[in-house]
């Protein structure tokens, strides 16, 4: 599978990135940057399996430090820019950061820190950059290039934040990890695609799907926050032809008026992607009436323990279920870990990828494991006499009345969709 630096050999000048500011990286600038980043970082003693964090809202720069961590092989945790400064200490010291990458509208929180900071939008720091926006060469790498890893953090239902941490295995430099063969394999991105990320880059799904998109030559545009109508606007604008959203963004895509939906030139989008929260059945068809047959649904988390996948097709032919397993291998267990048959309601398991564990937290990653040593998300479903997953509800909320289990999501369904 290709790497950024492919492209900007291969196609220096065609654009990679444009941010939420209107500021366009090509691809040459995109790999310079990084280089020139990932050189400091080096020369600043960090190797592979350091680890940093990034605290910084959606920009350029942003995908310049993910690339520039992970080509120098390190562990890079994205942090949540709008956590206190309480638990954003937790987090970086949690995680073993040697290094913090910040921007100037995030560094308060970061005052009482012992760690060191690199703030983007210091002068001498913004000056690196902007000299390798600039430069025409192709800049030297100063290290040997290797895939780094992501530790994201993952809050859960309770307790502190946890690191997902998964073993930093050396991968030859421009070998993907298997979620984004998974996105490029499933849904058509080459280098004509143009993927619209209207979400906060330190969740894992934008933030894996951009720097999917990327790796396959793709161009990623990025916004700021969502906002429904400057969403349609930004497909019409740059022919945006894939994009990831979550539910909550889908109804409030048909909160508005059919004149304003109605407005905006949307031919260009090829598929629609949506994640990380169950889908209301009926918020599902009102959008697969809207945009028609392009709509996908996958299921997964940060842990990457495994993914379920369906189509339009196949999600109008088995409403409300997340599809079948195509990472990893599904399994439905009772209290006993005992496996069940179709239909039965049980615990969501995968098996066959990569192993994880919750930094620091033995008793944590015990608990998402079963005896057969197959993982959980903590999630309730059932697989249909197809092989197709339902999700009921996250086993921390199953409610218990009377001996019977009440599910919320089947409640939060009925309510979404009431006008």
């Amino acid at each position: 599978m290709p790497h950024i630096h492919d492209h900007a050999y291969a196609m220096p000048d065609s654009l990679a990135v444009i941010a939420p500011d209107g500021q366009q990286l090509s691809w040459k600038m995109l790999n310079n940057s990084s280089i020139a980043v990932a050189n400091l970082l080096y020369s600043q003693g960090l190797r592979p399996a350091s680890v940093v964090s990034i605290l910084m809202e959606n920009r350029a720069e942003y995908l310049v430090l993910m690339w520039a961590a992970l080509r120098l092989g390190l562990y890079v945790t994205p942090i949540n820019w709008h956590l206190k400064e309480d638990e954003v200490r937790h987090i970086v010291e949690d995680s073993d950061a040697e290094l913090v990458l910040c921007s100037a509208a995030c560094a308060d929180v970061l005052a009482g820190l012992s760690v060191s900071l690199v703030n983007v939008d210091d002068d001498v720091f913004s000056d690196l950059v902007e000299r390798a926006w600039r430069c025409e060469d192709h800049l030297p790498v100063e290290f040997e290039q290797t895939e780094g890893q992501i530790m994201f953090y993952s809050s859960g239902t309770t307790g502190k934040p946890k690191g997902i941490r998964r073993p930093l295995v050396a991968r030859e430099f421009g070998t993907p990890p298997a979620v984004d063969g998974f996105i490029a394999a499933s849904y058509g991105v080459d280098r004509t695609t143009v993927y619209l990320s209207p979400a906060p880059m330190y969740h894992a799904a934008p933030l894996n799907w951009c720097l999917a998109i990327l790796r396959m030559g793709g161009a990623v545009v990025m916004m700021s926050k969502f906002e429904p109508e400057a969403f349609l606007t930004q497909i019409e604008k740059h022919g945006v032809t894939h994009t990831q959203l979550v539910p909550t963004m889908f109804v409030r895509l048909l909160a508005l008026s059919k004149e304003v939906r109605g407005r905006y030139d949307l031919s260009s989008l090829r598929v629609a992607v949506h994640a990380a929260a169950p889908c209301a059945p009926d918020v599902k068809r009102r959008m697969l009436d809207w945009w028609g047959p392009i709509i996908h649904e996958y299921y997964g988390g940060s842990e990457s323990n495994g993914v379920t996948a369906l189509g339009p097709d196949e999600w109008l032919a088995h409403p409300g279920s997340v599809g079948k397993a195509v990472l990893g291998h599904l399994h439905i267990c009772d209290e006993n870990d005992n496996e069940l048959g179709p239909e039965q309601v049980g615990a969501v398991y995968f098996s066959g990828l990569p192993d994880f564990e919750y930094y620091k937290d033995p008793d944590k990653t015990r608990e998402a494991y079963n005896s057969k040593g197959y993982s959980t998300l903590g999630d309730i479903g059932y697989v249909d006499k197809d092989g197709f997953l339902y999700l009921t509800d996250r086993r921390a909320f199953t409610i218990v009345s009377g001996g019977v289990n009440i599910y919320p999501q089947e409640i939060e369904n009925v309510l979404i969709s009431h006008p």
